[in-house]
């Protein structure tokens, strides 16, 4: 042990000395604190920014005077997702698919307010988060301070030294990795201490922790490249040009041809294509502002035999308002059979896309911290789920008032008489059944254990690494 750590020492004093390394160093963390500081800010601005927008929503809705049920229907509400914690640290998703929805009747809208607004604040910089940082240009960073921990010792022809001195390759390639992991654990100190950040905030602390270990398992596999590939090649110039070029096949070209690989394999319909075929579909259910169209025949009949009368003016109920129940209720079956199709096909093409994990450590640990961080695409469905079983309690919560609260007489003659236009407005009191909306991020347990495949593609990368490097140790030659 005393060996290793005299090996690692020098090299360490090595790079005190050199001014390019050191350059690089302090470069790369300035960027990263400036990233996770500006992320930071960034993130819980929006997050007290949603916060507020929601607040004002529900007071909105709820302080509306009285109206007819079902014009509040359409008078609608907005539900905000709040970005969570670790979303400081990887925003993931969030910014590309939208962070509110508008709940209304007969329709399921999208998602909608992507945070575009940052390009115009920080230009090009505006998607650079910590996580891009540590996924892209800390390998260079790895790469510029270890290409030359066997090359340089072998251009100095000081490596036949340590040989004949009785240093064995593997001690030797053991001390020169001890040196560059502890580099990689202080380039990960910003990490820390925004994980701890996002704990203070309401992180669990496992999520955190796991976040940590992803991307030190990333650093190590590159650290592995780097020691390989200088135990193996004989001059740093080529150890350099070969990490360069592997660097960039494994965070530009293979991740790019990766995406276009998942996007023909399992295509995902467009939102034209699929509205088309959808609202051909909703068609044929008939029209829910007409109690006596065809399609609800049935239903006025099943009515009438059930409470024994003769005419819809007798019923107890208010057809309209059980029309509107039925008809919601059917349309909403369909636009669900579309949203689990579309959440479905996107969820194969994600996993398509991951299962790249394999040729390019990046696409592991970016889908491991988007799935640690609460900001992949499992948590975007789900917040669009939740979001729709809301839509469709409010909405039916409504259908009924409209139903049991208002008569049949009045609700037909509503536009033509004054008074019966009042008799059907409703007070504020009748739609408080609106629950407040609070998207949270699944327990940690369960992010972690969603990214159990990108797991054990970061493991297995580690241990071939280190199997390869060992073999390189045993043969190694001046």
């Amino acid at each position: 042990m005393t060996h290793l750590l005299a090996i690692a020492g020098a090299e360490w004093r090595y790079w005190m000395r050199s001014r390019l390394a050191l350059a690089g160093a302090v470069l790369l963390v300035g960027l990263l604190v400036a990233t996770t500081v500006l992320t930071a800010l960034r993130m819980q601005g929006e997050a007290a920014e949603r916060a507020h927008h929601q607040a004002e929503a529900e007071a909105a809705f709820l302080s509306q005077p009285a109206r007819h049920p079902h014009r509040m229907v359409h008078y609608g509400h907005y539900v905000f997702r709040t970005p969570a914690p670790l979303a400081q640290f990887d925003p993931g998703l969030d910014p590309v698919t939208g962070q509110s929805i508008f709940l209304e009747g007969h329709r399921q809208n999208t998602a909608m307010f992507a945070a575009a607004g940052a390009s115009a604040d920080l230009g090009a910089f505006s998607w650079l988060s910590p996580a891009m940082v540590y996924q892209l240009l800390a390998p260079l960073l790895v790469i510029l301070l270890g290409h030359g921990l066997i090359t340089r010792e072998r251009e100095a022809a000081t490596l036949a030294t340590l040989l004949a001195q009785g240093t064995s390759g593997r001690v030797l390639l053991a001390g020169k990795a001890l040196a560059l992991l502890s580099f990689v654990l202080l380039l990960l100190v910003p990490l820390a201490i925004s994980a701890a950040l996002a704990v203070r905030a309401g992180e669990q602390g496992p999520a955190a922790w796991a976040l940590f270990g992803a991307y030190l398992l990333y650093l190590v596999i590159w650290s592995g490249l780097v020691l390989l590939a200088s135990a193996l090649l004989r001059r740093r110039s080529a150890v350099l040009a070969s990490l360069a070029t592997l660097w960039v096949a494994l965070t530009l070209v293979l991740p790019a041809l990766a995406a276009s690989w998942a996007s023909n394999a399992v295509p995902v319909a467009g939102k034209i294509e699929t509205d088309l075929a959808m609202w051909s579909d909703l068609r044929q259910l008939g029209d829910g502002y007409n109690a006596s169209d065809p399609a609800f025949a049935q239903l006025r009949a099943d009515l009438l035999a059930r409470h024994g009368v003769q005419r819809v003016e007798d019923l107890p109920v208010n057809l309209r308002g059980v029309v509107a129940q039925v008809s919601e209720q059917r349309l909403t079956e369909t636009l669900n059979r579309y949203a689990r199709a579309q959440m479905a096909a996107q969820t194969r093409q994600a996993a398509v896309l991951a299962g790249h994990g394999w040729f390019t450590p990046l696409l592991a640990v970016a889908e491991a911290s988007r799935a640690v961080a609460g900001t992949d695409l499992a948590h975007h469905h789900r917040f669009l789920q939740e979001a729709e079983v809301l839509r469709y309690a409010f909405v039916q919560g409504l259908n009924k008032v409209h139903a049991e609260k208002l008569a049949y007489i009045d609700d037909v003659r509503r536009s033509s008489d004054a008074l019966a236009q009042q008799r059907t407005r409703v007070d504020a009191t009748t739609w408080r059944l609106l629950e407040r909306f609070r998207f949270e991020p699944d327990a940690s347990g369960t992010r972690i254990a969603r990214a159990g495949s990108q797991w054990l593609m970061l493991g297995v990368w580690c241990v071939l690494l280190i199997v390869a490097g060992s073999w390189a140790g045993a043969r190694l030659q001046p």
